[in-house]
This record gives C-alpha cells, sequence and structure tokens, in this order.
C-alpha cells in the first residue's frame, strides 16, 4: 500500500488498523514518526473519529503506536510484537528443521547412491504431484510436499530411516503449515521451492549422492533462515 484512502464497510475498525500498520509495516511512517491526527486520519480513510480511535488502540496493544499525552501518537515500533503462542510456534518450527538437516541430508545421499528404477518413477510422480499441488490450498501442497521427501526417504533404502520419518511425519505436516502461514511464503511463491525439490530430484536421478545431499541442505537452510528472518 503506497497511500491512504477511503475504506469500504465493515468491519471498520479492523480496515483501519490494518491500513495504519501498513503505513508502518511498509516504512511509510518509520519509528519515531508522529502519525496525522483522529480527524486528519478519519477523513482521509473515510470512517469516524471513534474508529480511528479505536484502530490506533488496537495498534498500541500491538506495541506499533504510543500517544503521549500532549504530544500526539507516534510510531514506536514497526513490527507488532509476537505474543507467545506464535513466538512457540516459531520455535518448534525451527527445531523440526533442525531434525529434518540431521535425516534428509544423509538420506538424499543415500537415495543416489541406492535408488531404483521404481524409486525414479516415485520421484518424478512425487515431484509433479507436488507441483499440481502448488495452485491448490495450504494443506494439500504441504501433503504433497512430504510425500515428495518421502520418496526420497524411501529411495535411501533404510528401514530405520523410514520408520524415522514415519514417526516424525505428524510433526513435519504441522511444522509446514505453521511454517506457510508464520512467513505466508505462498502467497509470493504459490509453488514454493519447486527449482530446489528439482535439484534434489535430478541429483538423485544422477546418482550425485553429494549433489543431492548439497540440494537437500540448501533447500532447508534458505527456508529455516526465512522463518528465523520473518
Amino acid at each position: 500500500m503506497s497511500s491512504l484512502g477511503p475504506l469500504s464497510p465493515s468491519p471498520l475498525v479492523d480496515q483501519a488498523a490494518g491500513h495504519l500498520r501498513a503505513q508502518i509495516t511498509e516504512g511509510h511512517w518509520p519509528v519515531g514518526t508522529k502519525i496525522p491526527g483522529e480527524t486528519t486520519l478519519a477523513r482521509t480513510l473515510g470512517v469516524g473519529r471513534s474508529t480511528v480511535r479505536e484502530a490506533v488502540r488496537t495498534l498500541a496493544a500491538l506495541g506499533l503506536l504510543q500517544s503521549r499525552q500532549g504530544s500526539g501518537v507516534f510510531v514506536i515500533a514497526d513490527h507488532a510484537a509476537e505474543d507467545w503462542p506464535v513466538r512457540l510456534r516459531r520455535a518448534a518450527v525451527a527445531d523440526v528443521y533442525e531434525v529434518r538437516m540431521l535425516v534428509e541430508v544423509q538420506a538424499a545421499r543415500l537415495a543416489a547412491r541406492r535408488r531404483t528404477d521404481e524409486d525414479l518413477a516415485a520421484l518424478d510422480a512425487a515431484l509433479t504431484a507436488r507441483r499440481a499441488a502448488g495452485a491448490g490450498p495450504d494443506d494439500d501442497f504441504v501433503d504433497a510436499d512430504i510425500a515428495l521427501h518421502r520418496a526420497v526417504l524411501a529411495a535411501a533404502h533404510n528401514p530405520v530411516l523410514t520408520d524415522l520419518f514415519a514417526e516424525f511425519a505428524p510433526a513435519l505436516r504441522q511444522a509446514l503449515i505453521d511454517l506457510v502461514e508464520l512467513t505466508g511464503l505462498r502467497r509470493e511463491d504459490p509453488h514454493h521451492g519447486d527449482a530446489a525439490h528439482q535439484a534434489l530430484v535430478t541429483a538423485v536421478v544422477a546418482g550425485d549422492a553429494e549433489a543431492a545431499g548439497r540440494a537437500a541442505q540448501a533447500e532447508l537452510e534458505k527456508t529455516l533462515a526465512r522463518l528465523r528472518a520473518a
């Protein structure tokens, strides 16, 4: 959003808070800025002053704005303070990704060394299904993503790894859903990670163990870094 403008009907307070928050998070009102007064904002947004007042209170509760008596309302942060549930979800996802790096990087190397013709067909089908799921809802995309990684694990032909992944899969699924929600990564790229997964499958098909390990590690590290930066 580059400029403020009139709002459509209800819920006006939520809309007003969202528009004001965008001015902050997108850098139009940097930290330390005194925001326009209630009357100006009400006229710009096409709402009543009481709506603006409630919107400001909402953003103050999030730690973005602060009202200073006699001086006005100022921007004090450009990101809302996370509540504990969100912080815990973020930490849980990061923990899951650390475990994934321990398990899946080595599994990718083994898969490149041990894959059979049946494994190659399964990998190709899983990659195709993941791409098709990119046009669908998050749950379907996550399930297709897990199915591809499960196919890589299966190609490693290590029963312990296969059983470990099966036990790990429910936590992984929830972590991936949380990851999508926390970072919004599919909003800008519905087929998130397609090139990286193609590189992984290509390396396994080629029997290049080191390239497969690098591809798996790079994809996981990139996503983990994005999560920590979000």
